[in-house]
């Protein structure tokens, strides 16, 4: 607390005047001592009540306290305006002093409010209002001028000026009809007391045809005006709204312009189609014709494009793996050199042997398939006994049966046929091989011939792997392998040489096969019957 100044000076500062005095604390952050009059102005019951208000944090008005406690001790006195609040009843407005000062080195300030009277306060708010709108009006982006009935300019904006070419302040007290050209001059005070008669507000754009405004120097330009109005003690004020639409009229002229050009080149082109539309009539036409000589040339390059593919693939792994046996051995049997070691050296001789007739068979498919695509084999037929053909061939595929193995017949066929030999033990080598192949240990593979008719029909049956309908589809398209023996050799020829041989002899080749119970293929082939010769 600030030590006791002398009864009389107290007297006089805090106590006798009527406005608002107080010593405020910076330390403390909230007032010291504030007269009676300042305890009644901001709603306390006491001078007590206030000084021990715990929310210091309420500062008296919205203007930030903070930086007013700086000026005034920066400039040791400041003053401002401010809305001042109550602890009970409505804030009011009152004039700030602080006057900076220093007791026993501690910093106060002197601080005193002045009670704005209501009119004050009105007039300060009316002079805000008056400011924001001409602050609006003035930076406004388009032309605004305001007229008394009789059409003298009272106001109007920077932008009026510049667009009608006029000093700052140059329109006022003007008529209105110096802004608009000659020729529309009388008109427009007659259109004038028509709308001062009925005034009504008015959208820009709104008027029908084109709206031209002069300038001071008598030029005209493209306008487009929208119109209110107000009253103000019983007078009629009309204000316009007014933009420049030079760069939009300009605009729209390109256009049309441009819309003329275009329908000129519109009838041109379609002049020109129309000449050109029989020529490309025939011309599409051969297209037609070219496209789908293209289009089977393109699938055949496709086909043979994966021909390609496979075949190369099927051939490093096919090749490879007797090669490998045939140099292996052949590396075994240099470490055998002694006389005691022939068993050793014939086990690995068989190997090569055996490798080798794999690497001839192989051969043997690929030449076959060239043979048949160029149409070099034919079918000649010869006198055969199909028991001992059947019986030959089941001595040939002898070395490819597995532990348990065997090749059971069922022939009903006594009397000679005439078929090709070649033809036929080709396609019984290559069935038997996959029944062979793609069959386990202890497994039976049954052959079975009939000749009814002058047509034989062979059966070959396994127990092996069997195949998926999905690969069934596919199986006599050249190096095709089904999906669940790709990891057993084969070079996917076998099918499609019986089924090209089978043509070549006029038959039919019908297959069933069930994974994991067997395959079935049924070939019927028709012959001639010399039985009588």
């Amino acid at each position: 607390m600030l030590s006791p100044p002398t009864p009389t000076l107290t007297d006089i500062l805090f106590n006798q005047t009527k406005e608002f005095v107080g010593v405020y604390d910076v330390a403390l952050g909230w007032f010291a001592q504030v007269n009676p009059a300042g305890v009644h102005l901001l709603g306390y019951p006491s001078e007590q009540a206030l000084l021990a208000a715990s929310d210091h944090s309420q500062s008296l008005t919205a203007v930030d306290w903070q930086h007013l406690q700086k000026l005034a001790q920066q400039q040791g006195h400041h003053e401002t305006e401010a809305e001042i609040k109550r602890l009970q009843g409505a804030p009011f407005w009152a004039r700030i002093e602080l006057t900076a000062f220093t007791s026993e080195q501690k910093p106060y300030l002197l601080v005193r409010l002045t009670e704005q009277s209501r009119l004050h306060q009105a007039e300060r708010e009316l002079a805000q209002s008056v400011r924001r709108f001409e602050a609006v009006v003035a930076n406004a982006t388009i032309g605004i001028i305001m007229c008394n009935r009789a059409g003298e300019i009272v106001s109007a904006n920077r932008t009026s000026h510049q667009l009608f070419g006029y000093a700052e302040d140059e329109l006022l007290g003007q008529p209105i009809e110096v802004l608009v050209p000659h020729a529309v001059g009388l008109r427009h005070e007659q259109l004038r007391q028509s709308f001062n008669a009925q005034p009504s507000v008015r959208a820009m754009g709104a008027h029908r045809g084109d709206l031209l405004a002069r300038r001071k120097d008598g030029s005209e330009f493209p306008t487009e005006i929208s119109l209110s109005y107000f009253y103000l003690d019983e007078e009629l004020y009309v204000v316009s709204y007014i933009v420049d639409i030079t760069f939009k009229k300009n605009a729209e002229r390109e256009l049309i312009a441009q819309r003329q050009y275009v329908e000129r080149l519109n009838a041109e082109l379609e002049q020109k189609v129309a000449d050109r539309t029989h020529a490309l009539l025939n011309t599409l036409e051969q297209l037609e014709q070219r496209t789908d000589e293209l289009t089977r040339a393109l699938a055949a390059e496709q086909e043979l494009g994966e021909l390609k593919s496979r075949f190369v693939s099927m051939a490093s792994h096919e090749f490879r793996t007797p090669l490998t046996a045939v140099l292996t051995s052949a590396t075994l049997i240099e470490k055998y050199p002694h006389a005691d070691q022939q068993d050793k050296r014939q086990k690995h001789l068989q190997r090569i042997r055996g490798s080798v007739r794999h690497l001839n068979d192989i051969l043997e498919e690929f030449l076959s398939v060239g043979r048949i695509e160029e149409g070099r084999i034919e079918a000649k037929p010869v006198r055969l006994l199909l028991d001992a053909l059947l019986t030959e061939t089941i001595q040939d595929v002898q070395g490819l049966l597995k532990a348990g193995q065997t090749v059971q017949t069922e022939l009903h066929c006594a009397q000679p046929i005439w078929l090709d030999t070649s033809l036929l033990r080709k396609i019984l080598v290559n069935l038997l091989s996959n029944a062979i192949k793609y069959s386990g240990e202890n497994s039976v593979v049954t052959v079975r011939a009939a000749c009814v008719g002058d047509e034989l029909t062979l059966t070959v049956q396994d127990q092996g792997v069997g195949i998926s309908p999905e690969d069934q589809g596919h199986l006599f398209e050249r190096f095709f392998r089904a999906r669940n023996v790709t990891n057993l050799p084969g070079t996917g020829l076998g099918l499609y040489i019986v089924a090209s041989y089978l043509q070549l002899l006029g038959g039919t080749i019908a297959l069933h096969s069930e994974l994991h119970v067997g395959t079935t293929v049924t070939l019927t082939i028709p012959y001639e019957d010399h039985s009588a010769d």
